[in-house]
């Protein structure tokens, strides 16, 4: 169907037209059947599908014809990534609307959030975390927000964040005062469970993997030893030309050996991995969306929430762990109906993951053969990476502050009973707080109360000798009975008798 049947708001068409959509996909078409009656839906939706539309259209619809009264919408996201793509894409469609719009998240500094917050936002795109800092300190009231969407359900439960989502929910309006959406890749019992406690008799939505990656994406396997993988990636970027990519492989550490050999092989690129700062994050994030970096190689942190535009072609250089990561993955590609091409490399190391994958796409990746001309020689081969100094530091730092600290709890919980203060201390910071601990030092273990000896060491010499030396050095109350004198030969005759059996001179 096309946007203009379902009626929206003049403003909301504007948006829609400025923004070039045209046609609604599936999973649009069903949320609008329920959402625009103001009814709550529990969807199970792929990213790449176009559902950040379906839900922020909606919001603006029943806001626009005041069908909610209370015209404020929460968005829980689970990344930062994604909440920034969300308020980027609902600025872009809300563009003639009176909606004041805007996203929270850690890892930056909260005054710029809460003039944000002191200024009122209609539409709050948040993490968690985020939200709960707010809340907990009266920043933040939900009190008069009439709606909730839940982005990504299943993924909020990998990350533990379902305790802090019936946190949030608790202090918006009852179920059956305000809407609520939740949006999930699969509809686990988890999540239906979450859907029975906070949601008003929703309606479920399904749309299958398979249309959303076989159909949409043209995806092609390579059967490739792992030290020819390098090799095909150089060969399919050089022969097809792609205008952008994605290589996604598993670990940080491949990650940036990928992105090293790709720059010395005249291929400029940028990564992302989960150790970067979030301001890099995001400038490459920015740089790649609007075509200033070709090349990305990352993590899956870059698998959900990353939306670019006619993205030419995903390279999964290492088949994911995680089969339903393969479906995010190429979802980068053939965004909101549009075409794309994805390409798997299967090593020895990472086969045994597409077994996996293909039983949950429900159909066999078509397997490309690899010719001799596929495969591009690798100018990097001989060049060894250089350990970037100042992450293996702060790696390095981190891992010896993480010792400090649970050594510092293990000492302090078993030497609690001391009298005395201590006076060494080693400062170490909490892990639930910003405020400084401090502990025990190793070097205060030893009782300071005990007696320190008179002398180092035993004097040499005879038994007779031993206890002259004593009687020097104790004066004459040091007694020594002529038994324990006589004990002492003893056992110094029977240890010489049998050094002497073994021909030891003692």
């Amino acid at each position: 169907m096309k946007f203009t049947e379902f009626n929206f708001h003049p403003d909301i068409q504007k948006g829609i037209d400025s923004a070039g959509f045209s046609e609604a996909t599936p999973v649009q078409e069903q949320t609008f059947k329920h959402t625009l009656a103001a009814k709550d839906i529990l969807a199970q939706s792929q990213t790449g599908t176009g559902k950040t539309a379906a839900f922020l259209l909606s919001i603006f619809q029943l806001f626009m014809t005041d069908k909610i009264k209370r015209k404020k919408a929460l968005i829980l996201v689970p990344t930062r990534e994604l909440a920034v793509q969300i308020e980027e894409e609902a600025k872009l469609l809300g563009k003639y609307l009176p909606y004041k719009i805007g996203s929270f998240y850690g890892g930056v500094g909260y005054a710029k959030q809460e003039m944000l917050l002191q200024d009122g936002v209609d539409f709050c795109i948040a993490t968690p975390g985020r939200l709960i800092d707010f809340l907990k300190s009266k920043k933040l009231s939900l009190s008069e927000f009439g709606a909730a969407i839940v982005d990504e359900a299943d993924r909020m439960f990998d990350m533990g964040f379902i305790p802090d989502i019936r946190f949030i929910l608790k202090k918006m309006p009852p179920a059956g005062e305000r809407i609520t959406m939740l949006f999930s890749a699969t509809l686990s019992s988890k999540v239906r469970s979450l859907a029975w406690e906070y949601m008003s008799s929703p309606a479920e939505i399904e749309i299958s993997p398979e249309s959303v990656t076989v159909d949409a994406i043209e995806q092609t396997l390579y059967h490739v030893g792992g030290d020819e993988k390098m090799k095909l990636l150089l060969g399919i970027l050089k022969n097809e030309k792609p205008g952008s990519a994605i290589i996604f492989s598993n670990t940080k550490n491949k990650v940036e050996e990928i992105s090293f050999r790709l720059k010395n092989n005249g291929f400029e690129n940028e990564f992302i991995i989960g150790d970067l700062p979030q301001k890099k994050r995001q400038r490459i994030i920015d740089g790649i969306k609007e075509g200033r970096i070709k090349f990305l190689v990352a993590t899956d942190v870059a698998a959900r929430g990353l939306h670019v535009d006619d993205l030419d072609i995903v390279i999964n250089y290492d088949l994911p762990d995680d089969c339903e990561n393969y479906v995010h993955r190429i979802g980068r590609t053939a965004r909101a109906g549009k075409k794309g091409r994805a390409v798997a490399f299967a090593c020895e190391k990472f086969v045994y993951n597409l077994p996996a994958i293909e039983n949950y796409l429900g159909r066999k990746i078509p397997v490309g053969v690899i010719e001799d001309s596929m495969l591009a020689e690798d100018s990097s081969k001989d060049i060894r990476m250089p350990r970037d100094d100042k992450r293996h530091h702060m790696q390095k730092n981190q891992s010896h502050d993480r010792r400090q600290d649970k050594f510092a709890k293990k000492t302090n919980a078993s030497h609690s009973s001391y009298d005395k203060p201590v006076h060494k201390k080693h400062t170490v910071f909490d892990k639930d707080s910003e405020n400084k601990k401090q502990y025990p030092s190793q070097d205060n273990f030893q009782n300071k109360n005990r007696p320190k000896p008179q002398f180092k060491g035993k004097p040499k010499g005879s038994v007779e000798q031993r206890v002259e030396y004593y009687r020097k050095k104790y004066g004459e109350n040091f007694k020594v009975s002529e038994e324990m004198i006589k004990s002492e030969k003893k056992k110094k005759s029977i240890v010489g008798k049998i050094l002497g059996i073994f021909g030891i001179k003692k």
